[in-house]
């Protein structure tokens, strides 16, 4: 999941975010992160407005996090990097509903237009680093100030910084551009508010889970027979196809809930699961999607699992507000399983989120 590293079928990569030096998060070292503007991959065929508007408000999404999974062995997809954008109108997020979520698929083979045909050194800084190219333009594409989204709409008094719509020169007007506007210095290219808290996303394999003892069977036992108990005990307040009903979801969301904390613990900073070919870590037993529910790629090939965002992450980005915050249980991403090349455009791939059960709600979440 990033470094160039080639990741096994099956094989589960864990998610962390470290803060490192800028440079390290800049396109030409193919990161894995969180937040900042996106490191585009392709400098063709970028993802635009009305594109990377929010389905539900028709807002521009911010960029949340992009995944540099290679596929070993093809060569178009040397290079591949998944972005995936959110909206940041918490109203957007409504119950285990996906429109407030975009992913775009980019890749390029060994040779290219854009980067050396040898990986760059891991720890060593470039010599003569250049201006990031993410920030203003990327191949004469201009970009969004305060996205770093595809923008041509330019301020229209000094032209000198441009937007992706009026959202967003609004915005930046409100910020900064006010004050700096038509002044004789270049404008500061600083972080915009709009952005996330910007870290890598570095990655470790997931260690392979041990046999239980007695001891923690006997115990889960106990805590079965309690929950039993306790179901009883509200059997003469509830009517009886109530009670079966709830106790049905309450009991099979238990099950899920506790193999996900059980899954997490021994790495419970986890942000990310990377499993190309596997399958997610649900967080309830409702709204898992079938076969049925994940459309094909464009081209027509079968889409597969590639990772799942993890509802930690939450905790690094800064969006609790009073009353409302955007939310998720977690984010599954699929991407076609041929990995196609899609006229050399950025791909649009497929989300699902799926949300805590109601009955998760009152249980203590993972933090």
């Amino acid at each position: 999941m990033s470094g160039g590293r080639s990741l096994a079928s099956e094989e589960v990569v864990l998610g962390f975010l470290e803060e490192v030096e800028p440079w390290r998060l800049l396109a030409p070292q193919f990161p894995s992160k969180v937040g900042g503007r996106p490191a585009w991959l392709s400098r063709t065929g970028l993802p635009s407005l009305p594109g990377l508007q929010c389905e539900m408000c028709r807002l521009p999404m911010a960029f949340l996090l992009q995944v540099y999974g290679p596929i070993s062995g093809q060569d178009r997809s040397f290079h591949r990097t998944l972005f995936l954008f959110c909206c940041k109108t918490h109203e957007c997020y409504t119950h285990n509903d996906s429109r407030c979520f975009k992913v775009f698929r980019s890749q390029v083979s060994r040779r290219n237009e854009f980067y050396p045909y040898n990986p760059p050194p891991e720890d060593v800084p470039p010599s003569d680093p250049e201006p990031d190219p993410n920030v203003l333009s990327v191949s004469g594409v201009k970009l969004c100030w305060v996205c770093g989204c595809p923008g041509n709409k330019a301020c229209s008094r000094c032209h000198s910084v441009t937007y992706c719509g009026k959202p967003h020169q609004t915005l930046h007007w409100k910020h900064t551009h006010k004050r700096e506007c038509g002044s004789q210095e270049a404008p500061i290219v600083t972080t915009s508010t709009f952005l996330f808290p910007e870290s890598e996303l570095v990655t470790e394999p997931e260690e392979e889970e041990k046999e239980e003892d007695e001891d923690t069977k006997e115990s889960k036992e106990d805590e079965e027979e309690e929950e039993k108990q306790g179901a009883d005990s509200l059997s003469d307040a509830l009517a009886e196809t109530d009670l079966e009903e709830m106790a049905m979801h309450e009991t099979e969301d238990n099950k899920i809930v506790q193999r996900f904390k059980k899954r997490i613990a021994p790495e419970p900073h986890q942000v990310v699961r990377y499993c190309r070919g596997g399958s997610p870590l649900w967080v309830s037993s409702q709204h898992i999607p079938s076969d049925q529910d994940i459309p094909p790629c464009t081209c027509g090939a079968k889409r597969i699992f590639e990772f799942q965002v993890m509802p930690q992450l939450l905790n690094s980005l800064c969006v609790d507000s009073t009353g409302a915050s955007i939310d998720w249980g977690t984010l599954a991403v699929y991407a076609c399983s041929a990995s196609c090349n899609n006229d050399d455009q950025y791909c649009p791939e497929f989300i699902w989120k799926q949300d805590f059960s109601s009955y998760q709600l009152t249980q203590t979440q993972p933090s």
